[in-house]
């Protein structure tokens, strides 16, 4: 039992590690200036795509799409940690960013 408790413990630990994010511009997205930033790793996705759209100077309306590596879009509830450890380049998370699809 006390190794049970001990886990659970662990688990609900925040995770304060920091995952390099660069962040790309696809089609007519406008380019940011700074395009690295240090988010952290137990943050959901959701987090990143909010970050985002604050950092664009977009509204919650305004059409916006994320894709990992120029491939997929990652779904909301994936942890930036699991994002990274799967599909990390160089050692940063590269998250292309559109106003249009342009993946599936």
């Amino acid at each position: 039992m006390h190794e049970a408790h001990e886990a659970l413990e662990t688990y609900k630990k925040k995770d304060v590690n920091k995952v390099v994010v660069r962040f790309k511009a696809v089609g007519n997205a406008p380019i940011m200036k700074q395009n690295f930033y240090k988010i952290t790793a137990s943050n959901r996705f959701q987090a990143v795509i909010q970050f985002l759209r604050k950092e664009l100077g977009w509204k919650q309306g305004d059409p916006l799409f994320t894709y990992i590596n120029l491939a997929f879009s990652p779904a909301p509830d994936d942890t930036v940690a699991n994002l990274f450890k799967s599909f990390s380049t160089d050692g940063h998370l590269i998250v292309n960013y559109s106003t249009t699809a342009a993946w599936g």
